[in-house]
């Protein structure tokens, strides 16, 4: 079962939901990096985030190494898994 309580979405970034236990590390213009213990480059995202990203909408497009694209409507994220570590930059905005 799927804990959607367990993220949040964030307005600065398009209303990407975010793991509610992945710690902000940094953040600029263009996005955020996270500290989060279920993300891993191998294995990208927990198939339950996946659904949750799903469910609000997001459309998962190609995969580029440890960066996957999701888009909804004209906004677009690079959500980029490696170990322990999730990065989710803002694309465009066209």
């Amino acid at each position: 079962m799927i804990n959607f309580l367990l993220y949040e979405k964030d307005a600065e970034l398009d209303n990407f939901p975010i793991p509610n236990n992945a710690e902000l590390m940094n953040q600029n213009e263009f996005g955020n990096n996270y500290s989060w213990s279920k993300a891993s480059e191998e294995n990208g995202i927990p198939f339950g985030y996946e659904i949750v990203l799903w469910v609000s909408g997001w459309k998962k497009g190609e995969r580029e190494g440890a960066s996957v694209y999701y888009s909804k409507g004209n906004h677009t994220i690079d959500l980029i898994s490696t170990r322990e570590h999730l990065t989710i930059l803002r694309v465009n905005d066209s």
